[in-house]
């Protein structure tokens, strides 16, 4: 342990032995852990940033789209031209895809892919009901 950590830590329980951490906001309140345990170490940082601005990745997004898609085909006439368009938006969208997928893609991501799917499911049924 450096100096400079040794000094850091003597100063934190010197205020804590004087009481000045009692009254912070939360104290005695389990701590609120990462909502994003099975993101990769190397990209929790970066998806953090862009999750608290508002961004969500572009697999994510595709996904949501297709998802949103499905539904309006669903309830579309089946020789409609709105149905054929919306046809063509969805293949689109999945060969676009499948196209990320390939390498570096979050979603392909064998770890974090499913758990993902699972997380988007989930709300999915919530919205259902």
């Amino acid at each position: 342990m450096s100096l400079l950590e040794r000094l850091a830590d003597a100063h934190i329980e010197a205020a804590a032995e004087r009481g000045e951490f009692d009254d912070l906001p939360g104290a005695g309140r389990p701590l609120v852990l990462d909502d994003a345990p099975g993101v990769p170490a190397e990209l929790r940082a970066g998806y953090r940033l862009l999750k608290n601005a508002g961004f969500v990745p572009p697999e994510i997004a595709a996904r949501r789209e297709i998802r949103d898609i499905e539904d309006l085909l669903r309830m579309a006439r089946p020789e409609s031209d709105e149905s054929e368009r919306l046809s063509r938006r969805l293949r689109w969208l999945e060969t676009r895809l499948r196209a990320t997928r390939r390498g570096r893609a979050l979603m392909a991501d064998h770890a974090y892919g499913p758990a993902v799917r699972d997380r988007l499911s989930e709300r999915q049924d919530d919205a259902d009901r």
